[in-house]
């Protein structure tokens, strides 16, 4: 067992005593491991430039524990960076950047650039393939034809509550979500496009609504894009023994979208008895409800 002994504060942190340090963070008794990584924390965010090079040690246990204590406080600096978007803004914000911030609370290490690019990349190819001059929806069937068939796009029903399904830039790559997450790409790729969609907040599912002077009618993103009509979603209402509101079948605003996806993650957490996820996700819901 190794000693804790070289220990100091932060100021008088010397190279001697920060090699002791990581020698004790791969010590095999927990107790002691924990204790480090405690006072590793305690140095707060200026630790990350003297354990980074660790993360690609040949050392295994060394490598696993400093990627996690860097993980700690990237995702911290996330949660600071998405918590500030939340409280500064109103109703109406940019919801793409919302939800990309979002996703950098569970994987710091994203690329939104990059992200932003690829969903780019798919209106592009949209763009190349549509006719605006066409009914929407017969344009609307060739965007779900490219999403759904070429792309790969469905929703997620063998594992709905999984919370990846939560987060966008996973969406994205395993090109599966749950409703509001596969509407909120649907929305980003209108967008793009010009095309006038918008996210409708059933009660327990989420659709998107096209309206322009010629048309109007719902769409089911989970169900690879079916067309409803307001018929057909009043029923839902009924089925469900939910009240017919006109609220129900309005737009969202950016800001009750994420949080929607807030509420419905920390349910989630919540569930899979994921106590600290449940707690950093609750923050999010109390700064989005206000």
């Amino acid at each position: 067992m190794k000693s804790a002994g070289l220990i100091a504060e932060p100021e008088r942190l010397s190279q001697g005593q920060r090699m002791a340090l990581l020698s004790l963070l791969t010590d095999d008794d927990p107790v002691i491991y924990r204790t480090v990584r405690e006072k590793i924390l305690s140095f707060g965010p200026e630790a990350v430039d003297w354990l980074r090079p660790h993360t690609l040690s040949r050392e295994p246990a060394l490598r696993r524990r400093a990627q996690e204590i860097v993980l700690h406080f990237e995702r911290q600096t996330a949660d600071n960076q998405f918590l500030a978007f939340c409280l500064k803004n109103g109703e109406e914000f940019d919801l793409e950047r919302g939800a990309w911030l979002l996703a950098r609370t569970q994987c710091p290490e994203i690329n939104i650039e990059a992200y932003e690019a690829l969903v780019g990349s798919f209106a592009s190819d949209l763009r190349e393939r549509l006719d605006f001059g066409a009914e929407a929806k017969q344009l609307l069937n060739r965007i779900n034809e490219y999403l759904f068939k070429e792309l790969g796009f469905t929703g997620n029903e063998e594992n709905y509550y999984d919370s990846e399904n939560s987060y966008l830039n996973r969406v994205v790559d395993r090109r599966t979500g749950n409703p509001i997450n596969l509407c909120l790409l649907y929305i980003l790729l209108a967008r793009r496009l010009r095309l006038p969609i918008t996210g409708i907040g059933l009660p327990g599912h989420f659709i998107c609504r096209f309206q322009s002077t010629a048309a109007e009618f719902y769409i089911d993103v989970f169900q690879r894009g079916t067309f409803l009509s307001k018929a057909d979603c009043v029923q839902y209402l009924l089925r469900g023994n939910h009240s017919v509101r006109e609220q129900y079948l309005a737009p969202v605003s950016p800001r009750r979208v994420l949080l929607r996806i807030c509420s419905n993650l920390h349910q989630i957490y919540d569930q899979l008895d994921s106590p600290d996820e449940a707690t950093r996700v609750q923050r999010y819901v109390v700064a989005l409800a206000k």
